[in-house]
């Protein structure tokens, strides 16, 4: 009994602080909050029961987003829905990334024009459209702020395909984003095209450089 109880209390201290992202994720990947909730609740169970194989000292919002990932993608993929209601607090978390962060990246950034200008409801109805496969690495990365390696990790995929799928993600996320700052008179469409551009010219000098090196 004071074993059990010892390691419930472990597990408990080292995995209920991260909550918060577990949800945020899943709500993200399921679209709605009842499978959400019980997406999260189901990973906790998952993790409590293969708490042994946790090793002591590594990152364990890694492992547990491992767990949450594969549980979405064995049990969870087939049934997420098409929309849901977002509650306010999940837009206002998003809305605070997408705006409060890239408003004080350089200006350099091709995407931050767009995104300190769009409710988070824009924000929010381009994630989840992404094709999942590139949502939840955009989800890791950009929501979750893990490395390469860690995503690799999570997914069991190797780090060229994080990095493949992170940058057609992005590249689909910002194209949405850019229609609908359009559609919503944010940005002229001879703007939206100008950006474009930009973008395209930075991934041009990026690639340049990589060939030189």
């Amino acid at each position: 009994m004071f074993q059990s109880n010892r390691i419930r209390h472990e597990f408990e201290s080292l995995a209920l602080e991260h909550v918060d992202p577990l949800f945020s994720a899943a709500l993200r990947l399921t679209k709605n909050e009842r499978d959400a909730e019980d997406l999260v609740q189901d990973t906790f169970l998952r993790a409590y029961r293969f708490f042994d194989k946790f090793e002591r000292g590594t990152n364990i919002k890694a492992w547990l987003f491992k767990i949450l990932t594969n549980t979405f993608i064995n049990r969870y993929r087939r049934r997420v829905k098409e929309r849901t209601v977002v509650e306010g607090h999940e837009k206002e978390a998003v809305h605070e990334y997408f705006v409060s962060r890239q408003a004080t990246e350089s200006a350099a950034n091709p995407e931050q024009f767009f995104f300190d200008r769009l409710l988070s409801d824009d924000v929010l109805r381009a994630i989840d459209a992404l094709p999942i496969d590139f949502r939840l690495v955009v989800i890791l990365a950009d929501l979750q702020e893990f490395s390469y390696k860690e995503i690799a990790e999570i997914l069991d995929c190797p780090v060229g395909t994080v990095m493949s799928r992170l940058y057609r993600g992005r590249k689909l996320l910002q194209k949405q984003l850019i229609d609908y700052a359009v559609e919503s008179g944010v940005i002229t469409e001879e703007s939206a095209q100008r950006s474009e551009e930009v973008a395209d010219l930075e991934e041009h000098r990026r690639r340049r450089a990589s060939r030189i090196r």
